[in-house]
């Protein structure tokens, strides 16, 4: 599954969030706004770095429950908008927090919690250059929640 962090506008977070629960609106809405994103500094593509990431970011799991609050709304720890794919949104005022949080996060803490991932679910390498991989995108992540809340704006993040 590939991730993709978006800045969303008011009006596209009242769309999203007026069709939860129906999987097939909130999926064209989502379709809708992959297919006509124009703003490259208010959208993030994490591969499959994301997986990686929240682990780090919570308790090395992907459960979305997982991890305390900013930190696991960064990936998987919003709401989910969607049954069969990952569609979760996180509040404005969430997007501020988990920014403030991304931001004390070095490449050292990182790494501590990277080498700790022990789930035996996790399909990545586990080694220097799978850390090298979720460390760039993390870096990209960061940057991205800085920008989102600069802007006022929510967050989705899709994994498809």
């Amino acid at each position: 599954m590939l991730g993709v962090h978006f800045a969303i506008t008011a009006k596209q977070e009242r769309a999203l969030l007026a069709a939860d629960g129906d999987d097939d609106a909130v999926g064209e809405i989502v379709e809708e706004l992959e297919e006509s994103w124009d703003d490259d500094r208010l959208t993030v593509d994490t591969d499959k770095a994301w997986d990686a990431m929240h682990r780090c970011l919570t308790d090395g799991t992907l459960y979305p429950d997982a991890g305390e609050y900013p930190l696991n709304h960064t990936v998987l720890g919003g709401r989910h908008l969607h049954e069969d794919c990952y569609v979760v949104h996180v509040g404005a005022s969430e997007v501020r927090d988990v920014a403030v949080a991304l931001r004390g996060i070095d490449q050292a803490w990182l790494r501590t919690r990277f080498d700790a991932i022990d789930d035996p679910e996790y399909v990545g390498a586990g080694d220097d250059e799978d850390f090298t991989y979720t460390w760039e995108n993390f870096v990209d992540v960061r940057d991205f929640y800085g920008r989102a809340a600069a802007a006022g704006r929510a967050v989705i993040f899709t994994a498809t």
